[in-house]
């Protein structure tokens, strides 16, 4: 099993990924932002649930995988450095969309709501990609069930993910005002989460297998 130093490491990863604006945040933001924060929390549950599908998927996968071609890690941790550079171009490529800018929606259902939330992220294939990519880096096969550490993994990450998008929705109202008064702020965000993503692909290339 992951040790907790190592799981702290992932938890910090993880909340990289979770503060760099994606689908996920944009959808639940602006519901937030055109319906209220009940709307927002409705379509985070869905985004959650949506989370444990990919996490399921790519644990068993995972697992198969692994076992049956020992030399996959290579070629995973190098996929996952890769895709961690994607990410930091995503963060400081100029153009990118901001999260906290208000969008007319229509008002729908609670059902409809959680619906979208698991549709959105269900069919983001950058979420299976994070987690085929990205938690081979702290597997270890010689610690015991693949599986078994995937699935720890993956409830980190869900955690992680729900919490910090639900305090996301509960001040997107303010964070919009404070944003608009602070666009120098932004842009700085996003050169910090591209820089600290660049950092942690280069780290993974670099990781040797044990």
């Amino acid at each position: 099993m992951p040790t907790w130093s190592e799981l702290s490491l992932f938890a910090l990863a993880v909340l990289v990924l979770v503060l760099t604006p994606g689908p996920n945040m944009i959808y639940c933001v602006s519901r937030t932002l055109s319906q209220g924060r009940r709307a927002g929390l409705l379509s985070l549950a869905g985004v959650l649930l949506g989370f444990v599908v990919h996490l399921l998927a790519a644990a068993l996968g995972l697992t198969a995988v692994l076992m049956a071609v020992p030399m996959a890690f290579d070629a995973i941790k190098l996929l996952g450095a890769a895709y961690l550079l994607w990410l930091a171009w995503q963060a400081v490529k100029p153009g990118g969309m901001a999260p906290f800018q208000p969008r007319q929606l229509p008002v729908d259902s609670a059902a409809t709501l959680f619906r979208m939330g698991f549709v959105t992220n269900v069919l983001n294939p950058k979420v299976a990609m994070f987690y085929v990519a990205f938690f081979p880096q702290f597997i270890h096969l010689e610690r015991g069930p693949v599986l078994l550490q995937s699935l720890t993994l993956g409830a980190v990450q869900v955690t992680v993910s729900g919490t910090v998008n639900a305090l996301i929705i509960l001040g997107a109202a303010e964070i919009t005002r404070f944003l608009a008064r602070s666009p120098v702020w932004m842009a700085t965000q996003r050169w910090v989460m591209g820089t600290v993503l660049a950092a942690l692909a280069a780290r993974i290339a670099l990781t040797e297998r044990t």
